[in-house]
C-alpha cells in the first residue's frame, strides 16, 4: 500500500494530503473493501512524518465513511455496501479548512434566537409539570393538536389524532416502513433520492427499486409499469424541493401519480420536510389521496436540526401500527421537545423563523446563480440546496474528490442513486451548510475552477 504514495503537492495541512492519496487508491480500486491498511507509526516512518499527522489523515478517512478502525484490529478499507452506509452522514465535517456543502442545513441561527427568550419562560407553562411523566407512544396529545393545525394547509388535516411525534422525519420513516412493510416487500422510488431511504432499507430487509424521471420528476408511465412488474408495498416521494434535484412535481402530475398508486393500491409515503420553504401552493399527495398517503414532515430543513422532532399524518389504522412501532425503538419523544417546538408553533415564532432562513436563502441562491452562470444548475429561490449537472469529462464522484481536495465538500450523484447505475453525473451543494456567505462565494469560486480548469489536470493535460 506504501509503495508509490504519491502525496498532492497542493498546498493542504499534510494530514489532509495523505487522507487523499488513501482515498484516491480506494476509489481506484487500488485498495479494496477488507484491506487492511499499515499501522500508523509504519506509515509515519516510511512517509518521515509525525504519527499525529498520520492519526489525524485515518479519522478524516474515518469521517468520509472509507475506513474503519477496530481495537486491536487496526484500520481496514470499508466494503462497498458498508461505505455506502457510513457515507450517509447526519453532520458537517469538522476538518479543518474544509468548507462543507454536502449536509443539508438551514442556513442561519434564527433558532437560537428564537429558543433564548422561550426557556426562562416554559416552568410557566401550563404544561410543564408534564414534562417529567411518561407519555403516549404517539406523544402528547396538546403537541399533535398544536401540530396538526400548523400542517392543516399541506395535509388538510387538523386533526391531532391523526399525528405521530417521532425523533425526526428520518426516525419516522424507520417507524412507517417498520409498521407498513415486510422484509422483502418492495419499495420503488425516483431512482435518484433521499440517501436515508436507501438505508432504511437496507436495514429493514426491503427491496428498494429505482422509478425513472425527467426534470419534471418521477415519469407517471416508468411509475405504473413498475407497479405492475414489480407490486411494491409504497412508492417513496420527495415532492417539493426534491432532495437532491430541488424539482417540485406540479399539480397534474401528483394526480397522475395518485392515480396510479390508487388503481395499484400502492401507499404514498410523502416526504415534504422542504414544503414549509416552498411558495407554490400546490396540493400535496395528502390531500389528492387522503386514505392511501402517509405525510411525513418535520423542521429540521426549515428551522433547526436540533429540534429533534418529526411528524408523521395518516390514515388512523396505518397510525396506530406506526404508534406501535415507536413505543419498541424509544417508547416516546422527548415531552420537552414537544413542548418548545408547540410554543413556537402556536406563537408564531416558528413561521418568523422560517421567513428569515428563506431570505438568507434566496441571497444564497441569488450568489449561486451568479457564481454558475453558463453551467447547467437545478434549484429554487428559496431551496437549501442545489443540483448540479457536471460539464464533460467530469463524473460526479471524481469532481467530488477533486473538490474535498481543494477544501470544499459536495455530495456526488452516486450517493443518490438507488441501485449500481448511477443516471446522472452531477453532485448536490447545500447553499445552507456554508457558515458564511462569504465561505460559500469562495466554495463557488473553487467548484467553477475545477469545471472549468480542473479536468485538465485530471486527464494529465497540464
Amino acid at each position: 500500500m506504501l509503495e508509490n504514495l504519491h502525496l498532492p503537492a497542493d498546498g493542504q495541512p499534510m494530514y489532509r494530503r495523505l487522507a487523499d492519496a488513501i482515498a484516491e487508491r480506494i476509489a481506484s480500486g487500488a485498495l479494496n473493501g477488507g484491506d487492511k491498511l499499515p499501522p500508523q507509526r509504519e506509515i509515519a516512518r516510511v512517509l518521515g512524518i509525525n504519527v499525529t499527522t498520520v492519526t489525524r489523515a485515518f479519522s478524516a478517512l474515518q469521517q468520509r465513511g472509507l475506513v474503519e478502525a477496530r481495537p486491536g484490529r487496526g484500520t481496514s478499507v470499508l466494503l462497498r455496501e458498508a461505505r455506502e452506509e457510513a457515507g450517509f452522514r447526519s453532520a458537517p465535517s469538522d476538518e479543518t479548512g474544509l468548507i462543507d456543502l454536502s449536509v443539508n442545513r438551514p442556513a442561519t441561527s434564527a433558532y437560537l434566537d428564537g429558543l433564548a427568550p422561550l426557556l426562562p419562560r416554559l416552568p410557566k407553562d401550563r404544561r410543564y409539570p408534564a414534562l417529567q411523566d411518561y407519555h403516549p407512544p404517539e406523544g402528547p396529545l396538546w403537541a399533535r393538536t398544536a401540530i396538526a393545525e400548523w400542517l392543516a394547509p399541506y395535509t388538510g388535516s387538523k386533526d391531532g389524532g391523526r399525528v405521530v411525534l417521532t425523533d425526526g422525519a428520518q426516525h419516522g420513516l424507520s417507524c412507517l416502513l417498520t409498521a407498513v412493510a415486510q422484509r422483502g416487500d418492495v419499495i420503488v422510488a425516483d431512482a435518484i433520492t433521499y440517501q436515508g431511504i436507501g438505508a432504511l432499507c437496507r436495514s429493514l430487509g426491503l427491496d428498494l427499486r429505482g422509478i425513472a424521471g425527467d426534470r419534471n420528476g418521477m415519469r407517471p408511465d416508468a411509475f405504473d409499469a413498475a407497479c405492475a412488474t414489480l407490486r411494491p408495498r409504497a412508492v417513496f416521494l420527495v415532492p417539493s424541493l426534491h432532495n437532491p434535484t430541488t424539482v417540485t412535481l406540479s399539480e397534474e402530475r401528483r394526480r397522475a401519480i395518485a392515480a396510479i398508486a390508487r388503481r395499484h393500491n400502492v401507499l404514498i409515503i410523502e416526504d415534504d420536510v422542504y414544503r414549509p420553504l416552498v411558495g407554490e401552493a400546490i396540493p400535496s399527495f395528502a390531500v389528492i389521496e387522503p386514505e392511501l398517503t402517509v405525510y411525513v414532515s418535520c423542521l429540521s430543513k426549515c428551522v433547526a436540526p436540533g429540534l429533534r422532532l418529526g411528524f408523521i399524518v395518516g390514515p388512523r389504522a396505518v397510525m396506530g401500527n406506526v404508534a406501535a412501532a415507536l413505543r419498541v425503538s424509544c417508547w416516546s419523544v422527548s415531552p420537552l421537545t414537544a413542548l418548545v417546538t408547540t410554543i413556537l408553533l402556536e406563537e408564531g415564532v416558528a413561521d418568523q423563523l422560517i421567513a428569515r432562513q428563506k431570505e438568507e436563502l434566496r441571497q444564497r441562491q441569488t450568489l449561486l446563480r451568479e457564481k454558475l452562470a453558463g453551467f447547467d444548475v437545478q434549484t429554487h429561490e428559496t431551496s437549501t440546496h442545489a443540483w448540479l449537472h457536471l460539464p464533460e469529462p467530469w463524473r460526479g464522484a471524481a469532481f467530488a474528490r477533486a473538490g474535498r481536495q481543494r477544501g470544499v465538500g459536495v455530495l456526488p450523484a452516486d450517493a443518490f442513486a438507488v441501485g449500481r447505475e448511477v443516471l446522472a453525473h452531477a453532485v448536490r451543494i447545500n447553499v445552507g451548510a456554508a457558515r458564511s456567505q462569504a465561505d460559500l462565494r469562495a466554495a463557488l469560486e473553487i467548484l467553477v475552477d475545477l469545471m472549468k480548469f480542473g479536468h485538465l489536470e485530471v486527464t494529465g493535460v497540464v
